[in-house]
């Protein structure tokens, strides 16, 4: 019979759990929580039948009981960052990207694999499956780009950079479905999914679920932080480093800016750092966005949940941050692979409370990837351009993405050069626009927007073939009524409100 060890036991087993033994718990309910959730996981872990299947569930729900008992042991500690250690980056802990090296070596991608989270469903945006099987541009999804992208890159250098996706069990299948229309093209594909662990009741702290094959809804992902935990338990981690590889690229599915980066991998070499973040400069759309700090002296990830709510302002004004994490994050593989097996990975708990579809108020412990920059030896940040972020997280994104702003070229967005500004324009389509099934309903065709600035639309609104958007456009369909924008139109510094009057901004 598996059971699963007690903190005590688990510290003697695995150097990972480093830590546990100096919990001091400020209350009794600490420990009975500790106890009724080892039993709760145990009777979990006896419902899976098959030897096999039963051993990795073990070991995954090992790595949740760790965290879980973390999690306690700073809310009995009342732990959080102390607000007056915390500084503006230094200078050499954040590397502009002019000062990288201009001469690369093509060599240098042999020793190169990339990986893409690929765990997200894009529910936001009204999808069911793989956020990353969404059309994007000219008729091709996240995934085709990427595939692309990386083939135009081993095809052109001679090299064999492998595409690794880290899936969730709520993305998996789909992506297994869908890669196998690139068996015929020029790069290795792997796949391996990231951890399921059991959501948190908040009132009594137990598992949701009661049985391993319980339903989607009562298990999470555990956040891109995962991402080290199922390397290592899935195997990848050690093929990647037989195959010779020593270098990895991490970067979201949704990132359409983060394409293979030579400079950043040649510095990366050069500064023998084993760890890099890609950083940029912050604006107001991104001031959720974690960044990088200074605290006593060493390079640590901040992200907005770990705030103190008297600080929130502060974190998002761009005064003392400046910068933002992208999620772009370059890994040395055997730096990895020694802080996993030796002194282990503790990264900052991010709680993320969630209700349940019948009203249940439950708990996720997540973790964020770029967190690991503490673990590594030389570790930083590269202030990179603001074209390596370009996430479709809604569809007023998407709308830029389609749009005649950008073309595409081996797979990657590139600027149109008649845009006469630097910057992409601001666009905020309201919540008759936020599912993409309404989005495609209500653009018979996407508007030219090479000489937009802002736009802004509200209610119910539909738009026309051939519609042309320039300066500053706002349409406002108020309550009840409804805005058709004719085939052809023009709109250039044009406020539409509900009346179809048209005012000149």
């Amino acid at each position: 019979m598996t059971t699963l060890a007690t903190p005590t036991e688990v510290r003697a087993r695995s150097p990972r759990t480093r830590g546990i033994s100096n919990m001091h718990f400020k209350s009794a309910t600490t420990g009975v929580a500790t106890k009724t959730m080892r039993n709760e996981l145990n009777r979990l872990v006896q419902t899976v039948s098959d030897p096999n299947a039963k051993r990795v569930f073990d070991v995954e729900m090992q790595s949740f009981f760790y965290l879980f008992t973390r999690y306690l042991a700073e809310r009995a500690k009342s732990h959080e960052l102390d607000w007056d250690r915390i500084k503006s980056p230094a200078a050499d802990q954040i590397v502009p990207y002019d000062k990288l090296p201009t001469v690369t070596s093509p060599d240098a991608l042999d020793k190169l694999a990339v990986l893409k989270v690929n765990g997200g469903l894009g529910t936001s945006m009204g999808m069911t499956g793989a956020k990353s099987a969404l059309e994007v541009k000219d008729d091709m999804t996240f995934l085709d780009l990427t595939v692309r992208q990386i083939e135009h890159l081993n095809t052109t250098h001679r090299v064999d950079v492998p595409l690794i996706l880290m899936t969730s069990f709520n993305t998996h299948e789909d992506t297994l479905r869908i890669i196998k229309k690139y068996a015929n093209q020029q790069l290795r594909i792997t796949t391996f999914n990231q951890s399921r662990y059991p959501r948190i009741l908040k009132e009594t702290l137990l598992p949701a679920p009661t049985t391993a094959n319980d339903d989607k809804k009562s298990w999470y992902p555990p956040g891109h932080g995962d991402l080290y935990n199922a390397l290592l338990h899935s195997g990848v981690l050690d093929q990647l480093i037989a195959e010779g590889k020593e270098y990895l690229f991490v970067s979201n599915s949704d990132n359409l800016g983060a394409v293979v980066d030579q400079q950043i991998l040649q510095h990366m070499i050069d500064s023998q750092a084993e760890f890099i973040m890609e950083v940029t400069d912050k604006t107001k759309a991104d001031v959720k966005g974690g960044t990088l700090i200074d605290y006593d002296g060493q390079v640590r990830l901040l992200e907005i949940a770990q705030v103190p709510s008297e600080h929130v302002e502060d974190f998002k004004s761009v005064r003392k941050f400046k910068i933002f994490n992208t999620n772009n994050i370059w890994i040395n593989l055997k730096a990895l692979k020694r802080i996993m097996e030796n002194e282990g990975m503790d990264l900052e708990i991010i709680i993320n409370p969630k209700t349940t579809d019948d009203g249940q108020a439950v708990i996720q412990l997540e973790t964020a990837a770029g967190a690991a920059v503490k673990h590594f030896k030389g570790a930083h940040g590269v202030n990179v351009p603001r074209s390596r972020f370009l996430p479709v997280k809604s569809c007023s994104d998407l709308l830029l993405i389609k749009s005649d702003i950008y073309s595409l070229k081996h797979g990657q967005l590139v600027i149109n050069p008649k845009r006469m500004f630097e910057n992409t324009p601001v666009i905020k389509l309201g919540d008759h626009f936020k599912k993409i099934q309404q989005f495609q309903t209500r653009f018979k065709k996407i508007p030219q927007i090479i000489e937009l600035d802002h736009l802004t639309v509200t209610g119910d609104v539909y738009f026309g073939r051939n519609v042309t958007l320039r300066g500053t456009v706002i349409v406002v369909a108020n309550e009840g009524q409804r805005i058709d924008i004719p085939d052809g139109c023009i709109l250039e510094n044009r406020l539409l409100s509900g009346n179809l009057t048209m005012t000149d901004l």
